[in-house]
């Protein structure tokens, strides 16, 4: 493989760095994958404590003959721009935006077949990713890696659940805070964006970041879409559940020829191998170096190649 820096957003106020990486031996244009970051501020390999899921994918897809786009959040580059003078962040700007532009680049490069360009979201990203495309992207096909058909608020409380249902010391905070948020989401969907703007969750985020992300989840949006879609999902993940959220969705999407499930029973959140069962301890997991194995990748790589062009 070979890699070419670009720049995502180009000449915007919000540029950021990227990399777009090429099979070796092209002899014409190949199908594409964009990468779209799960939550908080991330760099282009999506880096957290010692994983990199999206350079490990990056150089997978690659020696299967797909190329990818992969390129620093913006909030891991411009937060304190995107913050000045107190304004609220939106899931448009955070992500939603700089992953139309990455698609738009694509498909003006001659080395890639616009035909054959997927979005690869993990995450929030996989929550994004239909989304992305109903917006504006319009691609061949979405991968949802770890994502839910539920509303981000309702994760949230689970979350907050979970860990207080562990032996924490911190059980009795927790607790309070899950009856806290409980209480500022009751009426979210009846408030105007400019009430949910006002009122603070944490940092800069409002509950309209809230509102914005759940006006239509990812399910909503693959109900009403015909694209290929693959869905895949660790059975090890403590954010986002095996027997909840990956069930859920094949639920809500059975029967439909469009849409692909794969399940690893033994790997986590970033779908490498987990070692912790316990949530408390699930952050551990990302401290030991591992790398996202050939099942997960193979899996992919025979989505995009065989979902073929476009008719």
């Amino acid at each position: 493989m070979y890699q070419e820096k670009i720049i995502v957003g180009e000449g915007t106020p919000y540029p950021l760095n990227g990399l777009l990486t090429f099979p070796d031996g092209m002899t014409g244009p190949v199908p594409a994958a964009v990468f779209v970051h799960g939550s908080g501020p991330s760099n282009m390999d999506e880096k957290v404590m010692k994983l990199t899921p999206f350079r490990d994918l990056a150089g997978g897809l690659a020696g299967h003959g797909i190329a990818s786009l992969r390129y620093d959040k913006r909030t891991f580059v411009h937060a304190r721009r995107m913050i000045k003078g107190h304004r609220t962040v939106t899931v448009w700007e955070e992500t939603v935006e700089d992953a139309l532009l990455a698609v738009e680049l694509l498909k003006k490069d001659r080395r890639i077949d616009p035909e054959r360009i997927f979005l690869l979201g993990h995450s929030m990203g996989a929550m994004l990713a239909p989304r992305i495309d109903a917006e504006g992207a319009d691609v061949r096909g979405l991968i949802l890696m770890a994502g839910t058909p539920y509303r981000l608020e309702d994760i949230v409380l689970r979350q907050l659940r979970q860990a207080g249902n562990g032996k924490s010391l911190l059980k009795p905070v927790v607790a309070l805070e899950e009856k806290f948020y409980s209480k500022r989401f009751r009426d979210l969907y009846g408030m105007s964006d400019d009430e949910a703007k006002k009122k603070k969750f944490a940092g800069n985020l409002t509950l309209y970041y809230f509102k914005e992300m759940g006006r239509k989840t990812a399910a909503d949006y693959l109900l009403e879409s015909g694209k290929p879609a693959l869905i895949l999902q660790g059975g090890r993940d403590f954010q986002v559940l095996a027997e909840e959220d990956f069930r859920e969705f094949q639920r809500l999407l059975a029967g439909r020829d469009n849409v692909s499930f794969r399940l690893y029973p033994e790997l986590n959140h970033v779908f490498v191998k987990a070692i912790y069962d316990d949530i408390l301890k699930a952050s551990k997991d990302y401290r030991v170096e591992r790398h996202i194995g050939d099942e997960v990748i193979g899996d992919i790589a025979r989505f995009i190649l065989q979902t073929g062009k476009a008719e």
